[in-house]
């Protein structure tokens, strides 16, 4: 896997070592209290990473869908939300594991980011694409 600080590339990814990425797939945090549905009619569209303060740290790709696109199938009592900053994005952690499983968007709230580790079946070190670095540090909203 390539990590390239360079403006995103479409990219539509079908299939991980194998694993194909179905219409309606399946993700879970580690412990399995948290269970999403999301919708994937393009397979993982545009996936990356972030260099803000949190997601530097947190070292996911992420990929988006609509907000309609994702929906919490078990466990909506174990996430736990944290925000930070301008409070505007809303990052959702499993209370019992700490995984990561999706955020609702800053620079797009009408899109939720998730996790593409927690899709079921998929290694995201095995996603044979560079993966681009968005500028968070830089973010278009903090420079009103």
């Amino acid at each position: 896997m390539n990590a390239t600080k360079a403006p995103a590339v479409s990219a539509n990814v079908r299939s991980v070592a194998g694993t194909p990425i179905a219409l309606l797939h399946r993700a879970r945090c580690h412990c399995g209290a948290v269970v999403l549905e999301l919708q994937l009619p393009d397979g993982i569209v545009d996936p990356r990473r972030c260099d803000c303060s949190l997601c530097r740290r947190r070292g996911a790709i992420v990929a988006s869908v609509p907000l309609a696109g994702l929906r919490v199938m078990q466990g909506e009592q174990a996430l736990r939300l944290y925000q930070f900053n301008t409070f505007t994005a809303r990052h959702w952690f499993c209370g019992h594991c700490g995984i990561y499983t999706h955020h609702q968007r800053r620079s797009n709230p009408q899109q939720y980011g998730y996790n593409v580790g927690c899709l079921d079946g998929v290694n995201p070190y095995a996603l044979e694409l560079a993966i681009p670095v968005a500028d968070g540090i830089h973010h278009p909203a903090d420079r009103a």
